[in-house]
Protein backbone atom coordinates (compact mmCIF):
# COMPACT_ATOMS: atom_id res chain seq x y z
CA UNK A 1 0.00 0.00 0.00
CA UNK A 2 1.40 3.32 -0.72
CA UNK A 3 -1.30 6.27 0.54
CA UNK A 4 -4.25 5.83 -2.00
CA UNK A 5 -2.93 3.39 -3.79
CA UNK A 6 -2.83 -0.18 -3.43
CA UNK A 7 -0.25 -2.87 -5.32
CA UNK A 8 -0.72 -6.12 -5.84
CA UNK A 9 2.32 -7.85 -7.85
CA UNK A 10 1.69 -11.56 -9.17
CA UNK A 11 -0.82 -13.25 -6.69
CA UNK A 12 -2.44 -16.15 -8.26
CA UNK A 13 -6.27 -15.80 -8.53
CA UNK A 14 -6.42 -18.37 -5.62
CA UNK A 15 -4.51 -16.04 -2.87
CA UNK A 16 -7.08 -13.01 -4.02
CA UNK A 17 -10.08 -15.47 -2.99
CA UNK A 18 -8.75 -15.66 0.34
CA UNK A 19 -7.76 -12.41 0.98
CA UNK A 20 -11.21 -11.41 -0.13
CA UNK A 21 -12.99 -13.15 2.20
CA UNK A 22 -10.43 -14.10 4.57
CA UNK A 23 -9.44 -17.87 4.98
CA UNK A 24 -6.98 -19.54 4.34
CA UNK A 25 -5.62 -21.01 0.25
CA UNK A 26 -6.24 -23.80 2.04
CA UNK A 27 -10.26 -23.48 2.68
CA UNK A 28 -10.48 -21.91 -1.20
CA UNK A 29 -11.98 -24.98 -3.80
CA UNK A 30 -11.85 -24.47 -7.30
CA UNK A 31 -10.68 -24.98 -10.91
CA UNK A 32 -6.54 -25.73 -10.68
CA UNK A 33 -6.46 -23.24 -12.87
CA UNK A 34 -6.94 -20.46 -9.74
CA UNK A 35 -3.40 -21.54 -8.53
CA UNK A 36 -1.53 -21.15 -11.31
CA UNK A 37 -3.06 -17.98 -13.38
CA UNK A 38 -1.32 -15.06 -11.36
CA UNK A 39 -2.67 -11.73 -11.70
CA UNK A 40 -1.21 -7.97 -11.10
CA UNK A 41 -3.75 -5.47 -9.18
CA UNK A 42 -3.22 -1.57 -9.15
CA UNK A 43 -6.34 0.18 -7.95
CA UNK A 44 -6.93 3.36 -5.90
CA UNK A 45 -9.03 3.60 -2.61
CA UNK A 46 -12.35 5.16 -2.74
CA UNK A 47 -11.88 8.92 -1.48
CA UNK A 48 -13.23 8.00 2.83
CA UNK A 49 -12.57 4.45 2.69
CA UNK A 50 -10.30 2.75 5.21
CA UNK A 51 -7.67 -0.12 4.03
CA UNK A 52 -9.70 -2.38 6.87
CA UNK A 53 -12.40 -2.16 4.05
CA UNK A 54 -9.73 -4.21 1.57
CA UNK A 55 -11.26 -7.17 1.90
CA UNK A 56 -14.81 -5.67 1.07
CA UNK A 57 -13.42 -3.98 -2.31
CA UNK A 58 -11.39 -7.34 -3.20
CA UNK A 59 -15.17 -9.35 -3.22
CA UNK A 60 -16.45 -6.47 -5.51
CA UNK A 61 -13.69 -6.87 -7.98
CA UNK A 62 -13.49 -10.66 -8.10
CA UNK A 63 -17.76 -10.34 -8.83
CA UNK A 64 -17.57 -7.32 -11.38
CA UNK A 65 -14.40 -8.60 -13.14
CA UNK A 66 -14.52 -12.30 -12.94
CA UNK A 67 -17.79 -12.61 -12.60
CA UNK A 68 -17.28 -15.15 -9.57
CA UNK A 69 -19.83 -16.90 -7.90
CA UNK A 70 -19.22 -18.82 -4.66
CA UNK A 71 -20.43 -20.03 -1.54
CA UNK A 72 -19.22 -21.53 1.81
CA UNK A 73 -19.56 -24.84 2.60
CA UNK A 74 -18.41 -27.73 5.41
CA UNK A 75 -16.27 -30.21 3.62
CA UNK A 76 -14.61 -33.03 5.55
CA UNK A 77 -11.23 -33.53 4.37
CA UNK A 78 -7.74 -34.30 5.86
CA UNK A 79 -5.85 -31.96 7.34
CA UNK A 80 -3.64 -31.64 10.45
CA UNK A 81 -4.48 -31.08 13.91
CA UNK A 82 -2.13 -29.26 15.85
CA UNK A 83 -2.23 -30.65 19.66
CA UNK A 84 -0.36 -30.84 22.40
CA UNK A 85 1.84 -33.65 22.49
CA UNK A 86 4.27 -35.68 24.90
CA UNK A 87 5.48 -33.31 27.57
CA UNK A 88 6.70 -30.75 28.61
CA UNK A 89 5.56 -28.00 26.42
CA UNK A 90 8.99 -25.89 25.17
CA UNK A 91 7.10 -22.66 24.04
CA UNK A 92 8.55 -19.75 26.29
CA UNK A 93 6.28 -16.99 26.28
CA UNK A 94 7.20 -14.10 24.92
CA UNK A 95 8.45 -10.98 26.45
CA UNK A 96 5.92 -8.17 26.89
CA UNK A 97 6.34 -5.41 24.38
CA UNK A 98 4.00 -2.41 24.88
CA UNK A 99 4.84 -1.18 20.88
CA UNK A 100 3.40 -4.58 19.62
CA UNK A 101 -0.27 -5.82 19.31
CA UNK A 102 -1.72 -9.47 18.78
CA UNK A 103 -3.10 -9.64 14.96
CA UNK A 104 -6.77 -9.13 14.06
CA UNK A 105 -9.09 -8.78 11.49
CA UNK A 106 -6.63 -5.53 10.40
CA UNK A 107 -4.95 -4.83 7.37
CA UNK A 108 -0.96 -5.39 7.88
CA UNK A 109 1.83 -5.33 5.77
CA UNK A 110 3.42 -8.87 5.54
CA UNK A 111 7.01 -8.55 4.38
CA UNK A 112 9.16 -11.39 3.09
CA UNK A 113 13.12 -11.89 2.56
CA UNK A 114 14.24 -15.02 0.80
CA UNK A 115 18.25 -15.39 0.63
CA UNK A 116 21.24 -17.69 1.25
CA UNK A 117 20.62 -17.89 4.56
CA UNK A 118 17.03 -18.91 4.14
CA UNK A 119 13.66 -17.15 4.83
CA UNK A 120 12.58 -14.43 6.75
CA UNK A 121 9.24 -13.68 6.99
CA UNK A 122 7.47 -10.36 9.56
CA UNK A 123 4.03 -11.13 10.10
CA UNK A 124 3.49 -7.63 11.13
CA UNK A 125 2.50 -6.43 14.74
CA UNK A 126 6.10 -7.85 16.38
CA UNK A 127 5.14 -10.78 15.36
CA UNK A 128 8.14 -12.80 12.72
CA UNK A 129 9.85 -15.83 11.79
CA UNK A 130 13.07 -17.14 10.21
CA UNK A 131 13.61 -20.58 8.48
CA UNK A 132 17.35 -20.99 7.32
CA UNK A 133 20.54 -22.54 8.79
CA UNK A 134 19.34 -25.77 10.03
CA UNK A 135 16.20 -23.88 12.25
CA UNK A 136 13.62 -22.52 12.51
CA UNK A 137 12.66 -19.62 14.72
CA UNK A 138 9.54 -17.46 15.86
CA UNK A 139 9.02 -14.86 17.65
CA UNK A 140 6.10 -13.25 18.82
CA UNK A 141 3.37 -16.32 17.66
CA UNK A 142 0.14 -17.59 18.29
CA UNK A 143 -1.31 -20.94 18.23
CA UNK A 144 -3.10 -19.97 15.92
CA UNK A 145 -0.35 -18.41 14.04
CA UNK A 146 2.02 -20.79 14.74
CA UNK A 147 -0.62 -23.62 12.77
CA UNK A 148 -1.07 -20.89 10.19
CA UNK A 149 2.64 -20.85 9.17
CA UNK A 150 3.31 -24.47 9.32
CA UNK A 151 0.60 -25.01 6.99
CA UNK A 152 1.83 -23.28 3.94
CA UNK A 153 4.93 -26.08 4.62
CA UNK A 154 2.51 -28.58 4.46
CA UNK A 155 0.38 -31.18 2.30
CA UNK A 156 -2.62 -30.44 3.83
CA UNK A 157 -4.46 -27.61 6.41
CA UNK A 158 -3.52 -27.33 9.30
CA UNK A 159 -6.21 -26.19 12.31
CA UNK A 160 -4.81 -25.31 15.80
CA UNK A 161 -6.84 -27.78 18.10
CA UNK A 162 -4.09 -26.68 21.11
CA UNK A 163 -6.32 -24.70 23.31
CA UNK A 164 -3.27 -22.42 23.64
CA UNK A 165 -4.05 -18.08 24.50
CA UNK A 166 -0.15 -17.40 25.04
CA UNK A 167 2.31 -15.60 22.57
CA UNK A 168 4.89 -17.55 22.35
CA UNK A 169 8.97 -17.58 21.02
CA UNK A 170 9.32 -20.39 19.28
CA UNK A 171 12.41 -22.75 18.15
CA UNK A 172 13.03 -26.56 16.56
CA UNK A 173 15.46 -27.59 14.74
CA UNK A 174 15.12 -29.02 11.00
CA UNK A 175 17.82 -30.24 8.75
CA UNK A 176 18.98 -29.04 5.26
CA UNK A 177 17.75 -31.79 3.71
CA UNK A 178 14.13 -31.22 5.44
CA UNK A 179 14.28 -27.74 4.72
CA UNK A 180 14.73 -28.27 1.23
CA UNK A 181 11.24 -30.37 1.12
CA UNK A 182 9.12 -27.95 3.03
CA UNK A 183 10.33 -25.41 0.40
CA UNK A 184 9.52 -27.28 -2.76
CA UNK A 185 6.06 -27.95 -0.69
CA UNK A 186 5.88 -24.23 -0.11
CA UNK A 187 6.58 -23.65 -4.00
CA UNK A 188 3.66 -25.53 -4.92
CA UNK A 189 1.21 -24.68 -2.36
CA UNK A 190 1.83 -21.42 -3.78
CA UNK A 191 1.42 -22.48 -7.31
CA UNK A 192 4.97 -22.56 -8.41
CA UNK A 193 5.36 -25.25 -11.02
CA UNK A 194 8.42 -26.73 -10.57
CA UNK A 195 10.82 -29.58 -12.42
CA UNK A 196 9.65 -33.52 -11.71
CA UNK A 197 12.51 -34.04 -10.33
CA UNK A 198 11.85 -31.64 -7.88
CA UNK A 199 7.85 -32.85 -7.28
CA UNK A 200 10.02 -36.60 -6.64
CA UNK A 201 11.45 -35.27 -3.60
CA UNK A 202 7.78 -34.67 -2.18
CA UNK A 203 6.81 -38.35 -2.89
CA UNK A 204 10.00 -39.46 -0.77
CA UNK A 205 10.56 -36.89 1.75
CA UNK A 206 6.99 -37.08 3.29
CA UNK A 207 6.32 -34.41 5.95
CA UNK A 208 9.47 -33.55 8.04
CA UNK A 209 7.06 -31.01 10.23
CA UNK A 210 5.44 -33.99 12.27
CA UNK A 211 8.91 -34.99 14.04
CA UNK A 212 9.87 -31.33 13.93
CA UNK A 213 7.50 -29.69 16.04
CA UNK A 214 7.53 -32.93 18.03
CA UNK A 215 10.74 -30.67 19.79
CA UNK A 216 8.27 -28.35 20.96
CA UNK A 217 6.32 -30.81 22.88
CA UNK A 218 2.97 -30.41 20.04
CA UNK A 219 1.90 -32.66 17.31
CA UNK A 220 0.63 -32.47 13.99
CA UNK A 221 -2.08 -35.19 14.41
CA UNK A 222 -3.21 -36.61 10.74
CA UNK A 223 -7.00 -36.55 10.47
CA UNK A 224 -9.96 -36.17 8.71
CA UNK A 225 -11.92 -33.13 9.95
CA UNK A 226 -15.12 -31.01 8.74
CA UNK A 227 -13.20 -27.66 7.12
CA UNK A 228 -15.39 -24.54 6.43
CA UNK A 229 -14.67 -24.26 2.58
CA UNK A 230 -14.94 -21.73 0.26
CA UNK A 231 -16.42 -23.00 -2.93
CA UNK A 232 -16.06 -21.15 -5.88
CA UNK A 233 -18.82 -22.03 -8.43
CA UNK A 234 -18.04 -20.44 -11.77
CA UNK A 235 -15.17 -17.42 -12.76
CA UNK A 236 -13.55 -16.32 -16.11
CA UNK A 237 -10.18 -17.23 -16.22
CA UNK A 238 -9.62 -14.03 -18.10
CA UNK A 239 -11.18 -10.72 -16.74
CA UNK A 240 -12.91 -7.83 -17.81
CA UNK A 241 -10.76 -5.58 -19.44
CA UNK A 242 -9.81 -2.26 -17.57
Amino acid sequence: MDGAQVHYAGFPFREYVARAYRVRMSQVIGPDWMSSERFDVDAKLPEGSTPAQLSEMLQALLSERFAMKQHREQKEMPMYALVLGKSPLRLKESAHDPNATLRNDALVNVTVAIGAAGTSVDLGQGSSYTLGGGKFEGKRMTAEMLASTLERYCDRPVLDMTGLTGTYDVVFDISPEDSQVIGIRAAVNAGVRLSPQAMSLLDTGGNPLIVAVEQLGLKLDARKAPVNVLVVDDARRTPIDN
